[in-house]
């Protein structure tokens, strides 16, 4: 009976999207787990990429941002925003085939139902075609979480490549803003 339940379930995805950030929330407060984000930092570089990967989410912003700041200190500034911007592709990217693969494809008949034509004209009206992407750039161009930006950027027709070369772009700039702006105050 729970099988057929859960096979006949349309929102499977944002289901374990849902669980997993409740998981999340309660591992992140274990010592283990934080004892293990304060070693990514003695990694150099690789902890520098491996903390691009985390920086792109709400949930791992902070420690992600401590750990290339303190990475920044001791290494060239200029590499640890180019190694952490490549981390954060592969953040971005897992977020975006996600969000764009299975939950936006869950959620579409929800807001079809609850928008109707309104919703579907202002997704198909030339304006959204080219705001959309850029507000979505700007997110995660800024030190705020990426996942509105990329889920913008997963509303928009943008080709994979081009959405791999945008982020890798927008956050090394970013991050190396960041370095720069932490260690003058």
């Amino acid at each position: 009976m729970q099988r057929v339940v859960w096979k006949n379930w349309p929102y499977k995805n944002t289901t374990l999207l849902l669980i997993s950030l409740f998981f999340f929330f309660y591992f992140l407060k274990s010592p283990e787990v934080q004892t293990f984000i304060r070693s990514i930092g003695s990694l150099g570089y690789l902890g520098s990429f491996i903390s691009g990967i985390f920086f792109v989410s709400m949930f791992t912003v902070a420690p992600a941002s401590a750990i290339i700041f303190d990475t920044a200190k001791t290494l060239d500034p200029f590499l640890v925003a180019i190694t952490a911007g490549l981390g954060a592709v592969i953040g971005d990217y897992l977020i975006f085939r996600f969000l764009k693969d299975k939950v936006f494809e869950e959620l579409t008949p929800i807001v079809k139902k609850s928008g109707g034509t309104f919703l579907e004209k202002l997704f198909r009206s030339p304006f959204f075609a080219w705001m959309v992407p850029l507000f979505g750039a700007l997110i995660i161009a800024s030190p705020l979480p990426d996942e509105l930006g990329i889920g913008l950027m997963g509303l928009s027709r943008i080709k994979n490549w081009h959405f791999l070369l945008v982020t890798f772009l927008l956050n090394a700039v970013g991050i190396f803003l960041i370095i720069i702006l932490a260690k003058s105050l």
